[in-house]
């Protein structure tokens, strides 16, 4: 089994009867934070974010309502991870295979295209890099010492 990505405010979803996707919008807690530096941007999301949880609430034309504008309203989450339970909304963390429910859909007609998080270098990144590796990937730059290492040029 691979691993999995926890969902986070922003991720990308779209419904197998929409045309646009849109973006997960946390709305059921406001302390639990994943995959962010300062902790103020990427809410983890939960099963418990249903009802009007994206940016727009819209995917676009929906082909169930004869190619009317999509309003979508997520009733129920499936395939969250029952291992993770935060205290404040008592939600399951989401995964990025999760699926979500619309009315006007089918069961698991919503699907998440990306979880959202983003890698971001920080200096403890570097701290814990293998020399080796650093040195391949970037060979004219010492990062564990500061200093930068130049290769002479023949003319």
């Amino acid at each position: 089994m691979s691993e999995k990505h926890l969902v986070c405010q922003g991720a990308a979803c779209r419904c197998n009867f929409g045309t646009a996707p849109d973006k997960l919008q946390v709305k059921t807690q406001s302390k639990r934070y994943i995959n962010d530096n300062s902790g103020s941007k990427k809410l983890m999301a939960t099963h418990m974010d249903i009802g009007k949880t994206f940016e727009k609430n819209t995917f676009g034309s929906c082909s169930k309502m004869n190619n009317n504008p999509c309003q979508v309203t997520v009733t129920q989450w499936s395939g969250f991870y029952d291992k993770i339970t935060l205290q404040d909304n008592n939600g399951k963390a989401l995964l990025e295979d999760s699926k979500a429910t619309c009315p006007i859909g089918s069961p698991d007609c919503i699907t998440i295209i990306n979880h959202g998080q983003t890698a971001e270098a920080t200096a403890q990144n570097v701290n814990n890099a293998d020399e080796e590796v650093l040195a391949e990937l970037l060979p004219f730059v010492n990062i564990k010492r500061g200093t930068k290492k130049y290769i002479p040029i023949n003319k």
